[in-house]
């Protein structure tokens, strides 16, 4: 003799008896398990349910982090960074344009260093520019010539040139 078994429509009836006796009795089950699990699985289910939640935007502060361009044409100037490079940079953007070199030295003598290859950097000044600041390269920088000094000497010369 064969015993044949056919799939059913819908749930088994043992599957539908423990589903009610489980949703039945969920508040005893989760009291056991807080008290096993010393209130771990209250908080990993809180934990599940506000991963689970869309974030919202009430209260944050959101940065547009891409620089706004407000024209076309650059507008450059020098800017003296906090690790004493050199750069000349597109006000609109923010971008670098170009390394002029760097402030080398310790607190008690500094000076200014010309991007050049006999100074040991990578992309060197072009010849116009290096005709235009060459004046300045090793220039030394104390209470007499400062930094800003620095800065305005060279966009005076790099921005504004004399025609």
């Amino acid at each position: 003799m064969v015993d044949i078994f056919s799939k059913r429509e819908g749930p088994r009836a043992e599957d539908v008896k423990a589903r009610r006796l489980l949703s039945e009795n969920a508040g005893t089950i989760r009291k056991l398990a807080d008290q096993i699990s010393n209130g771990d699985f209250s908080r990993m289910k809180a934990e599940e349910a506000r991963r689970k939640e869309t974030p919202k935007p009430e209260g944050l502060i959101i940065h547009d982090m891409k620089a706004r361009v407000s024209n076309d044409v650059p507008e450059p100037y020098v800017k003296i960074s906090l690790n004493n490079r050199v750069v000349l940079v597109d006000r609109s953007t923010g971008r670098q344009m170009q390394m002029l070199g760097e402030i080398r030295g310790n607190f008690a003598s500094k000076r200014f260093v010309m991007a050049t290859a006999e100074n040991g950097f990578i992309s060197p000044l072009d010849a116009e520019m290096h005709v235009r600041v060459g004046h300045l390269d090793g220039i030394e920088i104390s209470g007499i010539f400062t930094e800003s000094q620095l800065a305005e000497a060279l966009e005076t010369l790099l921005v504004a040139p004399d025609d």
